[in-house]
This record gives structure tokens, sequence and C-alpha cells, in this order.
């Protein structure tokens, strides 16, 4: 393959349409069913899916299949499928919903208001993951313009990441006979350490997630008069939280939310932290004064890839400050959410979250955790050398920097579901999701010039593959 001609059509893609398309897609306020109840009515995940459709059928190769699919009740699926001109199935994976808008944005910034500057495209989707289905169909045009080889090509967008992926496998199970058995899974949904190199992601943590709530009245009583009475169900709350977590270091108290962590993600952890330094740390909006859980930067990458952690992410039975008044309340409900090492099976922990909080409760107060979402992590199976190879070549012909490999922190549902319906398959997770490009919070941006550079890089995995069978 001429190299060269490869990069310079992946990057004539970039300038003259896909920026553009990613602008169109930012303006569309698809939030994921968990953060849209009314999607169906609303619409917003069917016109994100029929703009990348669009695309997808003038960009594709004349030979490919584009179809949106469609199971009741359920978030609609992109599917692209290329004819391959040699054996073997390569699956790439992204999609289309988004997390809520939430406060905080930029004053001129917002998240359905796109604005490119200093190589960064801002706005909600952006990184998190409208590029995924421009960038891989891309990579498979560039492949084919140059006319070498490849295997058949699947593109599967879905439209429920965001809420933990619940009606992927059904999707799935629908389109097994199609999808067949791939060998080799790209998904481009994942991280990067810095904007300098590829990154190849090792492990995914796991969820367990769920809405723990403690009642102790029917209704709210003053508090001189109750207090010292009626237990406080935030004071229950906070006891049954410190069986879960050691509220002096954040610790996961109970051994089986834990793993033992595989030396070689030591050894890259430590690699990783090398390479991304101090910015591992610095690159979120500490406080003014606020130090992080732990100094040593290995350790930090250990604690954000294979260590359980807990974050309390929103709270119900608590008025706003200017409408408290001096109430003992009736409940304290709160969302939890756990992640879990990579190697922790999702459902058994969330079953045993739900009898650690449960079960003998302070005062006998009425307790239910609601389980929400329970998702197991992906721990990586061993590279092929070919493609280790590959990875490092194309990082370093288009990047200019070696490969690297570093576990995430966050959770992809498709990976573990994927990992058990294809064993024998080869795995490369990456991602533009670096450094301040904050996903899920305000002023979420895509450094295109990482995206264009990573698109490149697939098309050469993409062409590698079909050499390598």
């Amino acid at each position: 393959m001429d190299y060269t001609a490869l990069k310079d059509f992946v990057d004539a893609q970039w300038q003259d349409s896909i920026v553009d398309e990613l602008k169109a897609f930012i303006r569309i306020p698809a939030k994921s069913p968990d953060f849209d109840p009314d999607w169906a009515s609303n619409g917003h995940l069917d016109a994100a899916v029929a703009h990348a459709e669009r695309w997808c059928r003038d960009t594709a190769p004349a030979s490919a299949t584009v179809e949106v699919i469609r199971l009741p009740g359920r978030t609609p699926l992109l599917l692209i499928d290329v004819p391959g001109t040699a054996d073997g199935t390569v699956l790439l994976y992204g999609h289309l919903d988004k997390q809520p808008e939430v406060t905080g944005w930029s004053d001129g910034y917002g998240p359905w208001t796109p604005v490119y500057t200093n190589d960064r495209l801002y706005g909600r989707g952006s990184a998190d993951d409208g590029y995924a289905v421009y960038a891989s169909v891309a990579a498979i045009r560039a492949v084919h313009e140059q006319g070498a080889p490849h295997a058949r090509c699947i593109v599967l967008i879905e439209t429920c990441e965001e809420s933990g992926s619940y009606d992927l496998p059904h999707y799935i199970e629908h389109l097994r006979d199609r999808i067949g058995q791939p060998d080799l899974v790209l998904c481009l949904d994942s991280g990067c350490g810095n904007y300098e190199q590829m990154w190849c992601t090792t492990s995914l943590r796991g969820m367990a997630a769920g809405t723990l709530t403690v009642e102790t009245l029917t209704q709210g009583v003053h508090s001189g008069d109750a207090g010292g009475v009626v237990p406080s169900s935030f004071r229950v709350a906070r006891h049954l939280l410190e069986r879960l977590e050691d509220s002096v270091d954040g610790r996961i108290v109970p051994g089986h939310f834990n793993a033992t962590i595989p030396d070689e993600r030591r050894v890259q952890a430590r690699e990783a932290a090398m390479v991304i330094g101090a910015t591992l740390r610095d690159r979120f909006p500490f406080a003014d004064g606020v130090l992080p859980e732990e100094e040593n930067l290995a350790e930090l990458v250990l604690n954000r890839s294979w260590r359980p952690a807990l974050e309390i992410t929103g709270a119900d039975g608590l008025p706003p400050i200017a409408d408290a008044g001096n109430v003992l309340r009736p409940y304290t409900a709160m969302k939890l959410a756990l992640r879990l090492p990579p190697t922790v099976a999702g459902e058994d922990a969330t079953q045993r979250l739900k009898a650690l909080l449960e079960s003998n409760p302070p005062n006998n107060a009425k307790v239910t955790f609601t389980p929400e979402q329970a998702s197991s992590g992906w721990h990586a199976p061993p590279l092929s050398d070919w493609l280790a190879d590959t990875m490092e070549a194309a990082s370093e012909d288009t990047f200019g920097a070696p490969v690297m490999y570093m576990g995430e922190g966050g959770t992809i549902p498709l990976m573990a579901l994927l990992s058990d319906a294809f064993p024998q398959a080869q795995f490369v997770i990456t991602g533009v999701l670096g450094p301040q490009s904050n996903a899920h919070g305000p002023d979420e941006f895509l450094h295109v010039p990482t995206a264009r550079n990573l698109t490149t890089c697939v098309a050469r995995i993409i062409a590698a593959h079909a050499q390598n069978r």
C-alpha cells in the first residue's frame, strides 16, 4: 500500500466532510434513553441515525449495504456491511447516543452548539462517540480506494450505550447469522493518554449502579422536636455506605469487589505513567488546593483502571439549600455508581451490593437498593504479533510516536458481550478521549488531528488484517 496516499485520503475526508458532519450531529440533542425517556416520540435518536446514515450511503464503497434496523420498543441501530475482497470479518463499533447537557459550559459554548477552534471541536457527542461512525467508514473507504484487499467489514453503531447498552444484546442475537464470526473487533469508544500517539485499551472496568433509598418517616417533621428521637435517614445511609467504602481513603472494603491486578498490566501502567506524566492528574479541573487520591502516577493509572471506586452521582430527598427548613426529612435517596475491576462479574457484584446495603439496617430503617445497571468489565486477550507490529508501525508513521497500552476506567458493555460471543477474535479498543476532552461533562471536545490520525491507523489495521489471517 501507498501509506502516504492512504493518509492523504483520510485527511481529505476529515477536512472536506467529516468535521462539518460532526458539527451538524452535535446540534442534535440525541440523549440516551436513560436521560430522555420519551426518546421515541422526541425523535432525536432517529434524527442522529438518519444523519449518519445519509453520509454513510454517500461515502461507503458502492458495494456496501447501509441499513437502519429497528426492533420493537428498542433504540435504532445503524448497520453498514461492506463485502470483503479477502477472507475474514472485521467488526467496527461506535455509538450515537449522548450524555445529558449538564451545567458549567464556558461562555459561547454549549452541548448542542458546535464550536471549532484550535483543532478542537466542542459539543456533546463529538468525542463520545459521534466521530466513530465517520472514522470507521472513512478508514474502510481509504483501504478500498487503494485497491488493497480487506476482509468483510461490519460497522455496528448503537444508540443505547450511555444507558448501559441494554438493547444491544437483542440486536446481536437478531443479527447473529448476518454478523457471523468476526476475527477482529475494532472499537472506537475509548480513551487516550495524550494526543501524540495511538493508545490501545487493555481493560475496561465494569459497573454496578442503582439507587439506595433510606426511609425513616412517612413525612417530614420539626428537627428540634424529633432530633435525637427519630433516626436521620442521611445518617443511616452514611452508615450503610461505610460498609462498602472506607470514607477515610475511598477504598472499597469487601474483597469480592476487588481483583488481583496482572503483572503485565502493572508494567504497562508504569510505562503509561512515564509517558503521560503529571498530565494524568493535572488534566482534571481540581479545585484550588485539592490533592489527588494518590501521588504515585502508576498507582493512579491502576486506581482508574483496575481498582473499584464509588461515586454518588445523584440524590433525592434533599431540598436546595435556599429551600431547606429545620426539618428532619423522611427519606434520603442516592444514586450509586460502583466501578468494578475488569475481571469482576457485574451481575454478581450488583446482587452482592444489594445484599450488603439492605441487610440489618440501623434502627430497622426501611432500606431498598434498586439496581439500574449491572455491566461486567473486560480484559483484553493477548495480541497477535502481526497486530501488535501493525499498531506500532501505524502509530510511529502517523503520529511519530509508539503505540501505548493502558486500561481505562469506563465501561463498554459490548466488549464483554463480544468477548463471550467471539472468543477467538482479536480486539483493538482505542479512542480519542484524552486530556480535558471531558466526555459527560461541560466543554466536551474532539481533538480533530488525533481523530484524523487514528482513522489512518484503523485503515492500516484493516489492510494488515487481510494480509495476516
